[in-house]
């Protein structure tokens, strides 16, 4: 890739520390030695089951954990060597979508409200001119403007997660890393999410890096793809290889248990 957007390079972190030493309590770190990169308008995916460091990998990308040795590069500027206030400033270019929409969303806040609160933390709109953006950043998610005025309580599972993608559009992002955003959704509206993901890359140019275990969706949503297990990447497809071609053992004891292996082959 001549020019990507993002490059991570060495990341490793290990959570816990010992009562007694104060040193890391497991010796195998939730992240080894990972390195990855990210083209512009790229989806890359990342697979792996439970516990293989995948999303641990996505919030040190978007600093929202701080790894233990690494480099995260945006632009060829490495954001784990920043000072708290230039952070805030480029951490809006890194937007994060949650596998629970719910829990993301404040609850007392009203949509438009939580909206208009990433518009002012990040000063990318004045006053007048919020209600606007608020209206058009809910229509780009497919939502009408009168949900401004509801609580996240009052929408479907569905509706929460564009309401977070609206939040998340809202800092102008240039990446957005999905953490299993459909996995607790309805699959008819589990299509409609990954259909709109689809349609925002389109039409904003973002590069996205989605989460998940779901090997038929992972297959069908991302040209490029990696496998990760025990905190490392084991395996890296090309843009247009199905992850039925994979030939590692980890990635072809995944596709094993895929009850549905017959359509990874089939599009293969």
């Amino acid at each position: 890739m001549a020019d990507p957007i993002l490059v991570a390079e060495g990341l490793t972190k290990t959570f816990g520390k010992s009562l007694f030493s104060g040193r890391p309590a497991s010796q195998r770190p939730a992240l080894d030695n990972v390195s990855l990169t990210l083209e512009r308008g790229e989806i890359l995916g990342i697979v792996g089951e439970s516990g293989s460091g995948k999303t641990t990998l996505g919030r040190c990308i978007a600093c929202l954990e701080a790894p233990d040795s690494g480099r995260v590069l945006l632009g060829g500027e490495d954001l784990l060597k920043l000072k708290a206030r230039s952070l805030r400033t480029v951490r809006r270019r890194i937007q994060m979508i949650f596998q629970d929409p719910f829990a993301s969303l404040n609850p007392r806040l009203r949509v438009g409200d939580a909206i208009a609160e990433v518009l002012r933390v990040h000063r990318l709109a004045d006053a007048g001119v919020i209600p606007g953006r608020i209206g058009t950043l809910l229509a780009q998610v497919g939502l009408p403007p009168s949900a401004a005025d509801a609580y996240p309580s009052a929408f479907s599972g569905g509706q929460r997660q564009r309401i977070s993608i609206a939040r998340a559009l809202a800092a102008e992002p240039e990446i957005l890393i999905a953490d299993e955003p459909v996995s607790s959704l309805d699959v008819s509206i589990q299509a409609q999410v990954i259909n709109l993901l689809l349609d925002l890359r389109d039409r904003l140019g973002l590069s996205i890096l989605f989460i998940g275990h779901d090997l038929p969706l992972i297959d069908f949503i991302a040209p490029r793809k990696i496998v990760m297990f025990g905190g490392k990447v084991v395996e890296t497809l090309a843009a247009g290889a199905s992850l039925a071609e994979a030939q590692h053992p980890y990635t072809r004891e995944l596709i094993s248990a895929v009850p549905d292996i017959d359509r990874l082959v089939e599009r293969s």
